[in-house]
């Protein structure tokens, strides 16, 4: 799984990795993934990882997100929400980046949207 992912941040289009463990709290264990290596490359190509807010997933792990930070990895707080009241699940994520250690500055959704298409598009130029 680890090379799958790996592979997958070669290609530009690629923004933000989202459900970067596959995990779901209670019913299903992570991908056997190496997220080092996947935050190293995140780092390395310009690819935001995303905390999932959904109380089931709540991935990226809160552990893992000073690591990301001090690799220049942004985060991006997901909602995954199916219907309206799942955007609520955008205050779990902002709960699970706090308990890592993110401030405001670490998260792509904290910019403005001209801040944040800037971002994607140098993505997609690289």
């Amino acid at each position: 799984m680890t090379r799958r992912v790996l592979r997958a941040m070669d290609d530009p289009h690629l923004t933000v990795l989202g459900h970067p463990t596959g995990r779901l709290l209670l019913a299903r264990d992570p991908y056997p993934i190496d997220m080092h290596a996947v935050i190293a490359r995140a780092a390395e190509r310009g690819v935001a990882i995303e905390i999932n807010g959904d109380p089931h997933r709540l991935d990226l792990d809160w552990r893992l997100c000073a690591e990301a930070r001090d690799a220049g990895v942004p985060i991006a707080i997901g909602a995954d929400a199916h219907s309206l009241a799942g955007l609520e699940n955008a205050e779990w994520g902002l709960g699970i980046a706090r308990k890592g250690g993110l401030e405001k500055k670490d998260v792509l959704n904290a910019l403005d949207a001209e801040g944040f298409l800037a971002y994607a598009s140098k993505r997609q130029a690289a």
